[in-house]
């Protein structure tokens, strides 16, 4: 068992709302890793940042996050990914928002990790999901 850490908790990570005590009160001395979505949002933020003092700060936060352990997306993700986003288009609540979370989300069930997030309503309606809701300090 393990955890997969959602976008938002790294970036209140590093915007200094939570330690990385705080984190580890939630996930003890299971593994908590960070999905390769996670990565690619944090560059594109890096890519789009137009300051370049913003832009050195972003991309130092990137290389941070880049040594995290992290889960690999494989064709075992893109299978679990295309049943989830099945099953939320039939239901009519595919959004292209939503995709990174539901890329996420699939890499989440597929290693049959908790998803921690401060987002909990963004993955509610995925079934087979252990969501465990993080409160800031």
């Amino acid at each position: 068992m393990g955890w997969l850490i959602d976008t938002c908790i790294w970036m209140d990570m590093e915007h200094g709302r939570v330690a990385r005590a705080d984190l580890d009160r939630y996930v003890g001395s299971e593994p908590a890793c960070v999905s390769p979505v996670t990565i690619a949002e944090f560059a594109v933020g890096m890519e789009t940042e137009g300051d370049p003092e913003s832009r050195a700060r972003r991309a130092a936060a990137l290389a941070r996050l880049r040594k995290e352990p992290y889960l690999v997306i494989d064709d075992g993700t893109a299978l679990a990914y295309g049943a989830i986003a099945g099953l939320i288009r039939r239901k009519g609540r595919l959004r292209d928002r939503r995709v990174q979370d539901l890329w996420i989300a699939s890499q989440a069930l597929q290693h049959g990790f908790k998803l921690l997030t401060r987002n909990a309503k963004d993955f509610e309606d995925i079934p087979g999901l252990e969501l465990v809701s993080f409160e800031l300090p």
